[in-house]
């Protein structure tokens, strides 16, 4: 499952991209937008080194389950159909 995390993006043209730029500069002003994208850009590495840690802390133990863990299981009995 490697999903795009930026797939929602992919709809959007130059207009697009250019009226939300106008918006977000009219929001926070131009003194104001490189703070923004600064802090953007940092909020968006955490998250990806949080789900990255997370996915490997899930892989790690479905690893030592299964190294760990051998599967026991009952012999089928056979049934008697009357």
């Amino acid at each position: 499952m490697n999903m795009t995390p930026l797939a929602f993006l992919q709809n959007l043209n130059t207009p697009e991209i250019v009226m939300i730029g106008a918006v977000v500069l009219l929001f926070f002003g131009a003194k104001r937008m490189p703070e923004l994208f600064r802090s953007f850009g940092k909020s968006v590495r955490e998250f990806k080194k949080a789900t990255s840690g997370i996915e490997e802390d899930i892989r790690s133990a479905m690893d030592v389950d299964v190294e760990s863990k051998p599967v026991k299981r009952k012999p089928l009995e056979p049934t008697s159909e009357a």
